[in-house]
This record gives structure tokens, sequence and C-alpha cells, in this order.
């Protein structure tokens, strides 16, 4: 059985980012108290770990791009977005100081430049790469970092639920016999797309599982208003 289309590129997504931007590109909403109004405060405390209101801030950003919402460069966050983007900064890092204490999972530093390289050409190169940064004063190691942190954080996942979010033949002829009128092409035209779609499916069902566990052992302490909220 051939490998799902990259699952572990999309595990965050899916059980973290819990739909985050709704399409490509879609505006945010008007400014809110978070944004513009204090400069820089403590939101939650991980592990022993600060995280400041720019940096997530600025992780929320480089999230957004990845996923292809290019207005992130510009436009304020509101406190859903940074809600939802605290989630997702609070499962990566989890995750990788679990890692730190067994050093495993490291990063290899060409599978980080090659993630450097996207994200500068989805910022639109270099000159707009470096004006990001400035605007957020982070520099290139910063944003290494950031970069270094989502990609280890994907493969410690996906080395835990890849092989369980696998499913056989006879669950993809049950879906297809289900849903035949979904799939016009027949069977062996739609069972590739049918066998992504269930793994995607589960991978993501997986993913939440595994992340709940992880958290739940974890000590975070949610400080600012917005990030306490989202706890409930």
């Amino acid at each position: 059985m051939s490998p799902p289309r990259r699952p572990g590129a999309d595990t965050l997504w899916l059980a973290g980012w819990l739909s985050l931007v709704p399409a490509a590109g879609a505006a945010a909403t008007p400014p809110s108290a978070v944004e513009g109004r204090v400069a820089d405060r403590v939101v939650a405390i991980i592990e022993g770990q600060v995280l400041t209101l720019s940096e997530l801030r600025f992780e929320a950003r480089v999230a957004l791009v990845q996923r292809g919402g290019m207005q992130a460069l510009d436009l304020p966050l509101d406190e859903e977005t940074l809600r939802r983007a605290l989630e997702l900064v609070i499962n990566q890092r989890v995750q990788v100081l679990n890692a730190d204490r067994l050093q495993a999972f490291p990063a290899e530093p060409s599978d980080v430049q090659a993630r450097v390289a996207a994200f500068q050409v989805s910022v639109g190169g270099a000159a707009a790469l470096k004006r990001f940064l400035a605007q957020h004063d982070v520099d290139a190691r910063g944003l290494e970092q950031v970069l270094t942190r989502g990609l280890r954080a994907e493969r410690i996942l996906d080395s835990r639920i890849r092989l369980r979010a696998q499913v056989g033949e006879t669950e993809v002829r049950r879906h297809f016999e289900q849903h035949s009128d979904e799939y016009p092409a027949g069977y062996e035209a739609s069972r590739t797309a049918i066998r992504e779609k269930l793994v995607r499916e589960r991978y993501g069902a997986l993913a939440a599982e595994e992340l709940a566990q992880v958290r739940a052992s974890a000590q975070v302490r949610r400080v600012a208003p917005f990030a306490r909220e989202a706890s409930r």
C-alpha cells in the first residue's frame, strides 16, 4: 500500500490549528483589544518557559503564511486567531520539550533550510522576508527556531500515529459502496482519492487524541485574558 500524501505535514493543521483560516488568503477580522494596545506581555508559561504576546503573534503569522494566509503578513490578528494559535504553539512546544528530554527527533539542517527557503518564497522573496522579520523584531535565527520546532513537532506526532492511520482495501471498498454517488468515475478510478481521504480523517482524529494525552501531563498556565479563555 502506498503511503498517504505527506500526512505529517498536515498534522498540526488538523489537530492543533483547528481551521484557523477558513480559506487561504481570507481577511482577518477587525483588530481587537489584543493587538496594538499593549507592546508585550506574558501570554502563557509552558513547562516553565515563558511565551510572550509578541512571540505568539509572530508564530501565528508564520503558521498562517505556511498555510497560505498571505494577508496575515499585514492585517491585525484578532483574539480568536490568537487563541487558536496559542493551542498550536502549546502543542508544538510540549512535544518538542518532551523530545528534548529524550534527545530524540533532531531536525536536519538541510530540512530546516528547505523550510526557510519555502517560507521566503511564500512571503514574496528575500526582501519581503527581511521586512517581515524587521517588523516583528525577529532575526533569521528566530525564524529558523520557529520553523524547526514546527518541523520536529510534525515528525514526532507522525512517528506515533502514521501506521495506525492506514486503512485497508476493505475500508476503502466499504466507503465507496456507501457513497457511490459521490464517485461517478467508479471504484478503480476513485480508490486512491478515497484512501487518502480516509487516511486524512483517521490521522486527524488520532492526532487529536495523541495531543490530548501529551497535554494532559504538561504544565501549562495561561496568563493573558484571551489565553485563559482558550482553556474553557
